[in-house]
């Protein structure tokens, strides 16, 4: 049985929660955001409550409840506060500028890296070294903030690369003579 799954889930003022069938639609100040709910689970909302059981009693069901769940609950939170994730660059020469709906990246190659934000993304560089990727949808933000990093995965050896800010870097020892 999922834990996760039995806790209910409060709605705070000003959000809004429509539910049709196996659809839930949450409305904040921070933007709207839509899920189709898996087949096993039951929804129900009361009180500014909302309550999601299983069908039956098997663990995957429970599983998938709990899962659910989780999902709800984030969007709750990202029509409310938000979501953010930030990146740091490590290297001589990194630099990113975000220019509207554009991120331009400077990380060593021989050309620089034109990254456009989806709808739904926030992008802000306090300083030429840092990125912040901001957004409400949580999915959507990490899968950004990962887009990004991949262009320049941290290496072993020196550090370098972008790396998220609170990510450890295990660093090698070089070769010795």
């Amino acid at each position: 049985m999922s834990r996760v799954g039995k806790q209910p889930i409060s709605i705070p003022r000003g959000v809004d929660v429509s539910i049709t069938d196996q659809t839930v639609s949450v409305k904040g100040k921070k933007g709207s955001l839509t899920l189709e709910l898996h087949p096993y689970i039951k929804i129900k909302q009361e009180n500014g409550v909302i309550y999601l059981s299983p069908l039956c009693q098997e663990g995957a069901y429970w599983a998938m409840c709990g899962t659910m769940r989780a999902l709800v609950h984030n969007m709750v939170i990202g029509v409310t506060v938000g979501f953010e994730k930030r990146l740091q660059l490590v290297g001589v020469g990194y630099r990113a500028q975000a220019q509207g709906q554009k991120l331009s990246l400077s990380l060593g190659f021989s050309h620089p890296i034109e990254f456009s934000v989806p709808l739904g993304i926030i992008i802000e560089t306090p300083s030429q070294s840092e990125i912040i990727v901001k957004g409400s949808d949580k999915q959507q933000v990490g899968e950004v903030a990962a887009k990004i990093r991949a262009y320049r995965p941290p290496e072993p050896y020196k550090g370098k690369g972008v790396r998220y800010t609170e990510e450890r870097i295990l660093m090698k020892e070089a070769k010795k003579k």
